[in-house]
């Protein structure tokens, strides 16, 4: 069966708060010992009390704090556990240290094996948070499938009126004195209580997603047994009965199985067939419902291995509180914003009040100034009284004035009219102007341009003359580098042929030395074997004759001559 390390942690912070008596969070390292011991002991891990002496060293004295048990916990024990323990050994152990000094309540219908499952759902389904609790969604999670299992419903008012009077988590106890007293299914018989109690601990902690009596085909004779069939998500197992205590055999469920059902054969119906890698598995189911149900589940199963996932439980325990944690989110969002509505109320209150003040404040002003204006309108008007009688004398005065004005005014219009002929005239006058300097400063723009061209032939002359004289430079450079080519030839020549002389002089004395012997061979034989015969070097006989040798000179003297004549 899969664990989880965080469900192994929940069991044994049962146990170290037990061994709490003070709750002070700490105790004593001889209690710590026992329960080391005992851990190590039920998950079938060496325990090395050298280890735990050597961590715990500087706390030989007094009692020890959970989170330094923690650090040895982890590393020494949880750290070194395998699979192949018995988990609910492990929590039995756990729930025998805690369940006699927490479990107050002597008035519960249910029995110690019960409470025990039921601590272990508590501690499926709580918060991974210290102290462990469950939520109230939780609990109403618990109770709805515990009535479901009993085969009764759940009673909504009920729960709703104990969900608006209690409170909105509960402890391990709590949870075990809530089931215990049957405040939710009091018309229910003790072993009904027991059978829905064991079939949630059995679907939810011991991972069973279907059980039941189906009959499978042998794979050695042949022959069809009847089984006690219990699907897991990793494997489907099989029983001689519905105790689980004799294991027939196990179909482990991997990423390459599939299920499928079959038709009616050799008179069974409601087969289907598990396919693996290795073997198949033919089963009888005890009706067609029965058998899609089976091929539902197991198939729900491979689905899950195939994603990598763990038990569809666990993965809706995940699913509930990532919605809790988004609603949780989205509910402190909404006080957030319900703060910063509130302040921003406030804030517009204190703004209104302030305009409620200023406003008084103006209205005041306001009287004040209408006042002031109404005295002030009084003086106006006086001052207006004095002020029109002294214009009527002022009027006759303008009259006369008027009539000496419009006789200038009759002498300025004549003088604006000459004026604007006058304007007439200049304006003319700058039109042609302007015109004058248009074509001055269109010939100015043609002949800056003929500049540029001229500027830019100019420039690309001086490029190719620039690249001739650079041709002629190179042409100079190779010339000579050819001159010296031709005069390390003829040196090369030139020593060749001293050689040639050298190697001459040799053969005549040595022929010399030789003669005698043969006197009866001709001048003429000589010759011809002298012209014939290959040179001989220092380093042996030459590639060509004497007579070939000539002719390539000859023929490397024309060559050169030639040459000569065409570099000049």
């Amino acid at each position: 069966m899969m664990w989880l390390r965080e469900d192994l942690l929940k069991s044994i912070w049962h146990a170290f708060t037990a061994l709490d008596v003070d709750h002070r969070g700490k105790v004593s390292k001889s209690q710590l010992k026992v329960l080391s011991y005992n851990l190590c002991t039920v998950m079938k891990i060496p325990h090395d009390p050298v280890a735990f002496e050597e961590h715990f060293k500087d706390d030989s004295k007094g009692p020890l704090s959970s989170d330094g048990y923690m650090l040895y916990l982890n590393r020494f024990i949880l750290d070194k556990v395998q699979e192949d323990f018995d988990v609910t050994e492990f929590h039995r152990m756990c729930w025998t240290l805690c369940y006699k000094k927490k479990m107050r309540s002597p008035h519960l219908s249910i029995s110690i094996n019960d409470a025990f499952k039921v601590w272990c759902i508590f501690n499926f389904l709580s918060e991974d948070k210290y102290p462990l609790v469950i939520i109230i969604d939780e609990i109403e999670y618990f109770l709805r499938k515990l009535t479901e299992a009993m085969g009764i419903g759940l009673d909504e008012e009920k729960f709703a009126e104990y969900k608006a009077n209690s409170k909105s988590c509960l402890s391990a106890w709590e949870t075990i004195n809530l089931v215990g007293m049957t405040y939710f299914c009091r018309e229910v018989e003790p072993q009904t209580l027991s059978m829905g109690i064991n079939h949630v601990f059995t679907e939810l902690i011991m991972d069973v997603l279907k059980q039941g009596y189906m009959v499978k085909k042998g794979h050695k004779r042949k022959n069809w047994t009847e089984r006690w069939f219990v699907l897991r998500p990793t494997a489907l197992s099989y029983y001689e009965s519905e105790d689980v205590l004799d294991l027939k055999g196990e179909i482990v469920l991997d990423q390459s199985c599939c299920v499928e059902a079959l038709n009616d054969k050799d008179g069974k119906k409601c087969l289907f067939i598990i396919k693996c890698s290795d073997k198949s598995f033919e089963i009888r189911a005890p009706d067609k419902k029965k058998r899609q149900e089976w091929i539902q589940a197991v198939h729900s199963c491979i689905q899950l291995r195939r994603l990598g996932l763990t038990s569809p439980h666990r993965e809706a325990r995940r699913r509930r509180r990532e919605v809790r944690q988004r609603q949780q989110a989205e509910e402190e969002e909404l006080a957030e914003r319900m703060k910063e509505l509130q302040a921003a109320n406030e804030r517009k209150q204190r703004e209104l009040e302030d305009m409620r003040m200023k406003m008084e404040e103006a209205a005041a002003r306001a009287a004040r100034e209408e006042l002031q204006r109404k005295k002030t309108e009084l003086d106006m008007q006086d001052r207006y009284r004095l002020d029109l009688e002294r214009e009527k004398l002022v009027r006759l005065q303008m009259e006369e004035q008027m009539a000496q004005k419009s006789s200038e005014l009759e002498q300025y219009l004549q003088r604006v009219r000459e004026l604007e002929d006058m304007y007439h005239l200049l304006e003319e006058a700058l039109e042609d102007e302007r015109q004058a300097k248009h074509d001055e400063e269109a010939m100015r723009k043609l002949q800056s341009r003929l500049l540029q061209e001229e500027a830019a032939k100019r420039a690309e002359l001086e490029q190719l003359h620039l690249q001739q004289q650079r041709e002629l430079v190179q042409t100079e450079v190779e010339k000579k580098e050819l001159i010296a080519e031709q005069q390390a030839k003829d040196r090369d020549l030139q020593a060749a042929e001293q050689q040639l002389k050298c190697l001459g002089t040799e053969f005549f004395e040595i022929y010399e030395d030789v003669k005698p012997p043969f006197q009866t061979i001709s001048e003429k034989s000589i010759s011809v074997f002298l012209s014939s015969s290959k040179r001989m070097t220092n380093w042996g006989p030459a590639s060509f004759t004497d007579t070939e040798l000539e002719m390539r000179k000859k023929f490397w003297q024309q060559s050169k001559a030639k040459g000569a004549q065409t570099q000049t």
